[in-house]
C-alpha cells in the first residue's frame, strides 16, 4: 500500500431544495388558498475518523466531493426530501485545515469520532409560507440556498506513542522490525526508509504500545531540506522520542546535535518531549579505539536523559531501554489520571 499522508481536496455540501407555487385545487373549495411546500434542506460533508485506514491514498486521485442536493418542495405543503449527508472516512489522526486561511478546523484522532466540515444549504420557502391578511394568494416562493463549499488540506500525522528518531542508516528500521512485527526495507545505505513505519511493541503486562519508526531526517529537515517537514510533523502526536545514534558513526556528538537542532527549529514543543537515547551499532564497533561508556557518559551529560548502548541487530541492551520507556509512560499516564480526577 502506497503511504500518502498529505492531499488536498474540495467538498461541496449540498444545495437546499427550491420552494414552490401550488395551490390547493379540491372540489367545492373554491378558494382553496396557497399550498406550495419548502425545499429539502442539502445534505453536509461530515469526516469520520475509523481505524481500519492508516493512509490518505483514497484521496489521492479523487479531488471533488459533493453532498446530495435537497429536493424540491411539492403541493400541499409537503417539504422536499433533505439530501444525504456525504460521511468521508480518514484515519484516525487525520488533520484538517482550510487552504484559504490555513487555519486549522478540526483534528480527527479517536475512533469514530465526527466533525461537519461543510453544511448543506436550507431549503427555499414555498409561497404557503407567504401567506398572510394582505396577501392570500402569494404566487411567488424562494429558491434553496447553496451549501458551503471549502478547499481542505489533509494532514496524516500517525498516532503513536513513541517515536524512533536518527539520523539515515542509524538503525532505526532494523529495531522497529527486532521490537516488533514490522518488516520495513532495510538496507547499508541511507534513506531506505522513505515512509513511516508502525509497530506494535508488548508490554510485560501483555498491552501493546505503537512504534513509529520515522524516516531518516537531515541537517536543514525544519526547513524543509530532505524529507523535511513532510515526516516531522508525524512526531507530534508521540509522546517519549527514542533517539537512536550511530555508535560507528566519526563524530557521535555531532550527529546527536544535529538531530537536536533540527526539533528545536521545528518547534511545537518537540525538543520539550522526553527521549531516550540510545547508541547502535555496537555490534560493528572497534572496543580497542571507542570507548562506549564515556560516549554514553558525554551524551548524558548534554542531554540529560538515560542512555543506552545497544545492537539492534544482537538484540543486545533492548530490554533494559524498552524497561525504561515503560517507565516514562507510565509515569506520564500517571500524571494524567491525577489531573483527571482533579
Amino acid at each position: 500500500m502506497k503511504f500518502i499522508d498529505q492531499v488536498e481536496i474540495q467538498v461541496e455540501a449540498g444545495k437546499g431544495g427550491d420552494g414552490i407555487v401550488a395551490f390547493r385545487r379540491e372540489k367545492y373549495v373554491p378558494a382553496g388558498g396557497p399550498s406550495g411546500g419548502n425545499g429539502g434542506r442539502g445534505g453536509s460533508v461530515i469526516f469520520k475518523a475509523v481505524e481500519n485506514l492508516q493512509t490518505l491514498l483514497d484521496f489521492k486521485y479523487n479531488h471533488l466531493f459533493k453532498a446530495e442536493n435537497g429536493g424540491r418542495g411539492g403541493p400541499n405543503n409537503c417539504t422536499g426530501a433533505s439530501g444525504k449527508d456525504l460521511i468521508i472516512e480518514v484515519p484516525c489522526g487525520t488533520a484538517i485545515y482550510d487552504v484559504e486561511t490555513e487555519e486549522i478546523i478540526g483534528d480527527l484522532i479517536e475512533p469514530e469520532q465526527t466533525l461537519v466540515i461543510a453544511k448543506g444549504g436550507k431549503g427555499g420557502l414555498g409561497n404557503q409560507y407567504f401567506l398572510s391578511n394582505r396577501n392570500r394568494a402569494p404566487e411567488y416562493a424562494l429558491p434553496g440556498l447553496e451549501g458551503e463549499s471549502k478547499m481542505l488540506r489533509l494532514e496524516l500525522k500517525l498516532l503513536a506513542e513513541v517515536g524512533i528518531i536518527g539520523l539515515p542508516n542509524a538503525g532505526k528500521s532494523t529495531l522497529i522490525s527486532s521490537l516488533s512485527a514490522a518488516r520495513p526495507k532495510i538496507a547499508d545505505y541511507p534513506f531506505t526508509t522513505l515512509v513511516p513505519n508502525l509497530g506494535v511493541v508488548r508490554k510485560p503486562s501483555g498491552d501493546g504500545t505503537v512504534f513509529a519508526d520515522i524516516p531518516g531526517l537531515i541537517e536543514g529537515a525544519a526547513e524543509g531540506a530532505g524529507l523535511g517537514h513532510d515526516f516531522l510533523r508525524h512526531i507530534e502526536r508521540t509522546r517519549v522520542l527514542l533517539h537512536l545514534i550511530d555508535a560507528t558513526s566519526d563524530d557521535v556528538i555531532r550527529d546527536y546535535n544535529t538531530i537536536q537542532q533540527e526539533l528545536e527549529a521545528y518547534g511545537r514543543g518537540l525538543a520539550e518531549r522526553p527521549q531516550i537515547l540510545a547508541l547502535n551499532k555496537i555490534d560493528a564497533v572497534d572496543r580497542e579505539t571507542v570507548d562506549l561508556d564515556a560516549l554514553a557518559t558525554q551524551l548524558n551529560h548534554l542531554s540529560y536523559a538515560p542512555v543506552f548502548v545497544i545492537s539492534a541487530v544482537t538484540r543486545t541492551g533492548l530490554e533494559p531501554m524498552l524497561q525504561a520507556l515503560w517507565g516514562i509512560l507510565d509515569q506520564m499516564n500517571n500524571v494524567e489520571a491525577e489531573q483527571v480526577l482533579i
